[in-house]
């Protein structure tokens, strides 16, 4: 916690990263080649309500905010644990990830796997 009692905007980065990496690079999802080659291009938190360490676990719902053919955009919201889905948030947030070639070290295009798997996670 931070000196006005809620979570540490260090550790709401960390607490992002951690519910993201699971949900595109674990296992075989058609997205495991970005373990090999990406960047976070970008990163935007908005806090809208306090969320203390008494509200954990978090719930964080993610979703694919936008894609392009070498990028996609995460969105993010956070709720306390148990928390009504369409309460409000207490935190939102979007990261911009772009798929990199380290070899090359230039971006890339999506395979067509990858992209049919960040497009299912589009919201409508």
């Amino acid at each position: 916690m931070d000196a006005f009692q809620h979570i540490n905007h260090a550790r709401m980065v960390t607490l992002l990263e951690e519910a993201r990496i699971p949900w595109l690079f674990y296992d075989d999802r058609p997205t495991k080649g970005l373990r090999e080659g990406a960047v976070l291009v970008d990163l935007h938190v908005q806090y809208k309500g306090q969320l203390r360490h008494d509200d954990t676990p978090l719930d964080i719902v993610m979703w694919v905010d936008r894609l392009r053919a070498v990028d996609f955009t995460v969105g993010y919201e956070v709720r306390p644990a148990g928390a009504p889905a369409d309460s409000a948030p207490g935190v939102t947030a979007t990261t911009q990830i772009a798929a990199f070639d380290m070899k090359g070290q230039r971006l890339r295009r999506f395979s067509p796997e990858e992209k049919a798997y960040l497009e299912s996670w589009k919201r409508e």
